[in-house]
């Protein structure tokens, strides 16, 4: 016997219910999605921490003390490049020459990356005015960085040669990289700083490279020792 309207029009309005009472599980997936989990990473040597899901993405607020931390970073990088330009003509070691080699490369690579998030910041990629090396933008006397080697170090260097040349560079250098750890503890010791995403990575990885590099130059360093009481 043929069905009527009614009926055709009841049974398509009792599908999707009947739908609903069979898959109650898969209805009830699709209107309460998991909410997602927010984590805020820590700083150097602190751990991880997971944030509330009410948690609302924010942009920081630029610190000056971050951009104070790039202009003295590449300031600080620059000598380091100036240190590791001496190597070729002052020893034949082959380790200090390859050490010195990667600390010029990876370093000039930094100094492009703080002079370009200076700039897209709209923010100077130097901190003294021209004519005044020895004044910040303020007009006030700039403090040495941390582990900067003073003028008669740098000197002491440019005269050495052989063993001397790779004690004095590699006892200057762990200086150096030690002064860099002090200005990365400083920015995440400064409230509202190191907020910045890119900053923060940044600087992050600069403090472990250096850490590396540090224990690598104090094993070169007690190598030649070594070899000297022979």
């Amino acid at each position: 016997m043929a069905e009527g309207p009614g009926a055709l029009l009841g049974l398509l309005i009792s599908a999707p219910v009947l739908a609903i009472f069979l898959f109650p599980a898969a209805y009830a997936q699709k209107e309460t999605p998991a909410a997602p989990s927010v984590v805020q990473p820590g700083a150097p040597g602190e751990p991880s921490r997971t944030l509330p899901p009410s948690t609302r993405p924010t942009v920081p607020h630029l610190s000056q003390a971050d951009v104070a931390f790039m202009q003295g970073m590449i300031m600080h990088h620059s000598q380091a490049v100036e240190m590791t330009a001496m190597i070729p003509s002052r020893t034949e070691n082959k380790d200090v020459r390859s050490l010195g080699a990667k600390i010029s490369s990876s370093q000039m690579d930094e100094i492009n990356f703080m002079k370009r998030w200076l700039v897209t910041r709209r923010e100077a990629t130097s901190m003294t005015m021209p004519g005044m090396p020895e004044m910040d933008m303020s007009g006030q006397a700039m403090p040495p960085m941390p582990g900067m080697l003073t003028a008669k170090q740098m000197e002491a260097l440019r005269q050495a040669k052989g063993a001397e040349f790779d004690r004095l560079f590699l006892s200057g250098m762990i200086q150096h990289h030690n002064g860099a750890l002090v200005m990365v503890k400083e920015l995440f010791d400064t409230p509202g700083a190191g907020q910045d995403a890119d900053l923060f990575n940044f600087a992050t990885d600069a403090d472990n490279t250096q850490r590396a590099e540090i224990r690598i130059m104090q094993g070169m360093l007690e190598q030649n020792s070594l070899v000297e009481r022979r």
